[in-house]
């Protein structure tokens, strides 16, 4: 007997789908107000992220809708900084805990034998995996 229910599972995936919205809204917003010279091409970075983000959101909200949920429309808060070094540490902090969701939200998807969602929750996790990338690179780590 599978360890999550189909229905709990649509709660987590619009949990998910508002995190989404969130990273979209996040790196817009930091990629507008990092200052300095040495930012500029993770500025550039920042846009595709927030373009890659919203993909994420719409990939998301279709499995939802396939799975007989509603999407999402709330948009927990993002976090922002007037100190590019916090923004970037910011935006890293959120694809780490994107990346531990998506792992786990995989399992889950296969638990229930829900493998198309699985597929597309991969193709995620890796974007998400090079977003973090991108941000340690930035932040010379």
């Amino acid at each position: 007997m599978p360890k999550i229910t189909k229905k709990e599972l649509i709660r987590l995936l619009n949990k998910d789908l508002g995190l989404e919205y969130t990273a979209m809204v996040q790196y817009t917003q930091h990629q507008g107000t990092l200052k300095g010279a040495m930012y500029q091409s993770i500025q550039k970075e920042l846009i595709i992220h927030a373009q890659e983000e919203l993909a994420h959101a719409t990939i998301l909200a279709a499995q939802i809708d396939y799975l007989g949920g509603v999407p999402t429309v709330d948009v927990p808060p993002a976090k922002i900084s007037g100190d590019s070094v916090t923004m970037l540490k910011q935006d890293l902090a959120g694809e780490n805990d994107a990346i531990t969701r998506y792992i786990t939200r995989i399992r889950q998807a296969e638990e229930l034998d829900l493998y198309h969602l699985a597929q597309q929750l991969r193709l995620i996790l890796a974007v998400e995996q090079e977003h973090a990338m991108d941000l340690e690179q930035a932040l010379g780590k």
